[in-house]
């Protein structure tokens, strides 16, 4: 693996939706989700952190070091499992060993790191082991997302559809088509920010200098691998990094954000295409230790 990161980061995503659903709301049938008090949309962190780690295990295939945690199909404590293994033991023998070697807990958690990117990037849970006394433990990842807000409030469109298929013989034999819904949001620019840890990165997984490059290119491409009807046309705009002259940062994150304004035009009311919008990045608020990088 390449050496950890030394630097703190901050930075901020654009990306937009043109007809689709971007993050359905389960309690909500499936609508896409919205602050009921303002009406702008929101987007959850865990929809954007899946598709990073989608991208990822089609890129990596499991490769040594960048297997996937948190995925479909695969219960968690077949992979915590994998410590049992490394260690040489199993659930029966792995107190006496805990009593031998004081250090089991460390050597789990840092193999955990090692062979898992996203454990090694967001963090995780891993206690699934429990009752078993194997506990791979509680990871704080260095890579941590907010929830993402529409530029501006959105309205969520209900659109009725038809099928021609039929489904069973008895309905049939009584009507020619079927009815469908489907709620789509027809444009809007969400926006997210992010925060990376060099400190977190050094005293807990070991998050790279390789790995760092792998997320910005999962970030970039993160809904190019994850097209769909419901989704609609969803597409990341801008990747804009702020990195910092050391491990603990120059400034708070909150200055570096405010100085990215995103503004509609004036002489627009409803926004459907990101032209619509002008990104400016105001650099007489940024300090000159923190360079700023836009990745896209």
């Amino acid at each position: 693996m390449a050496d950890v990161i030394k630097n703190r980061y901050e930075f901020v995503i654009l990306f937009d939706v043109e007809n689709g659903n971007p993050n359905g709301d389960p309690d909500a049938g499936n609508l896409p989700r919205i602050d009921p008090e303002s009406g702008y949309g929101i987007v959850t962190d865990v929809c954007l952190k899946r598709k990073i780690r989608n991208y990822v295990e089609t890129v990596k295939e499991d490769n040594e070091g960048y297997k996937i945690y948190i995925k479909e199909d695969v219960p968690l404590n077949r992979s915590d499992n994998t410590a049992y293994e490394y260690l040489g033991t199993d659930d029966k023998g792995i107190k006496d060993l805990k009593k031998k070697d004081p250090e089991v807990d460390r050597k789990i958690r840092d193999f955990m790191c090692r062979n898992f990117f996203d454990i090694r990037t967001f963090g995780a849970v891993m206690t699934t082991f429990v009752k078993a006394a194997l506990n791979c433990g509680q990871v704080r990842g260095p890579v941590q997302l907010g929830f993402s807000r529409s530029i501006d409030p959105i309205v969520s469109q209900e659109v009725t559809i038809t099928r021609v298929a039929i489904t069973t013989e008895k309905d049939a034999e009584t009507k020619s088509t079927e009815m469908g819904r489907k709620n789509i949001v027809p444009y809007a620019l969400y926006r997210t920010e992010g925060y990376i840890s060099a400190n977190l990165a050094r005293k807990v997984t070991g998050f790279s200098e390789e790995d760092l490059e792998l997320l910005w290119e999962a970030i970039i491409n993160m809904f190019e691998i994850d097209h769909s009807a419901a989704r609609g046309k969803m597409a990341v705009r801008e990747l804009i990094v702020f990195k910092h002259s050391k491990e603990l940062g120059d400034c708070p994150a909150y200055k570096l954000f405010d100085a990215i304004e995103v503004k509609k035009h004036d002489d627009v009311d409803y926004p459907r295409k990101y032209s619509d919008y002008t990104i400016t990045i105001h650099e007489e608020q940024i300090p000159e230790t923190v360079e700023v990088l836009r990745k896209i």
